[in-house]
This record gives structure tokens, C-alpha cells and sequence, in this order.
């Protein structure tokens, strides 16, 4: 794995955690303003929003780098529109990042080929 394509992942895997938080406390406060006085949809509607569109064009950027097929893409894509799905998604990245970074030490120390 190049140094971009793990610049890509670990944009993405960064951002998935702080937009699904994001995503929680907007549905938080959209309970909220229902049940009370208190309204903060507006701001954590703008905060969310634009986690998400950096949530997006991190992902864009990332299935362009790897190649994933259309199934994983769609995977990652569907765990942002989910409430707690940005959290499984950067557990998941982040395993993959590990792995990539174990079989390139193998590669390096002549352990595998490939």
C-alpha cells in the first residue's frame, strides 16, 4: 500500500467516529426539541452535515485509491447513513490499516512474496 492510498484510509477512518457521534446528538437533539424548549438542531444539523460530506468525499477518495470492489464500497457508504455505522466503519478500517501495515513488514523482511 503507497503512502496515499494509507493517507486515504486514515482520512476516512479519522472522520468516521466524529460523524457518527454527530449523527447521535443530532438525533439527540432532534428528541429534544419535540420534548423541550431546547433547540440545537440547527447547529449540530450543520456540524453532522458537514462530517458527513467530509465523510463522503474521504470514501469517494478512498474506493478510488483502493480499488475496492463495488460491494465494499457500498458497505462503507451504507455505514455512514446509520446511526452508530461510523464506528464499525473505523473499527473496520483500522484493522485493515493494521493488516496492510503487517504485510508490508513481511514483504520487507522477506518473510512473504508478493
Amino acid at each position: 500500500m503507497d503512502i496515499k492510498t494509507a493517507s486515504a484510509l486514515r482520512r476516512l477512518r479519522l472522520v468516521s467516529a466524529p460523524e457518527a457521534v454527530s449523527f447521535l446528538l443530532l438525533l439527540v437533539c432532534s428528541v429534544l426539541k419535540r420534548t423541550t424548549d431546547f433547540n440545537a438542531v440547527p447547529v449540530m444539523g450543520m456540524i453532522h452535515g458537514i462530517l458527513f460530506i467530509l465523510y463522503v468525499i474521504f470514501w469517494a477518495d478512498a474506493w478510488n485509491r483502493t480499488k475496492w470492489s463495488l460491494k465494499t464500497a457500498a458497505l462503507y457508504f451504507v455505514l455512514s447513513v446509520l446511526p452508530t455505522g461510523g464506528f464499525f466503519a473505523e473499527r473496520k478500517l483500522r484493522r485493515e490499516a493494521e493488516d496492510a501495515v503487517i504485510a508490508s513488514r513481511a514483504r520487507k523482511e522477506g518473510v512473504v512474496s508478493a
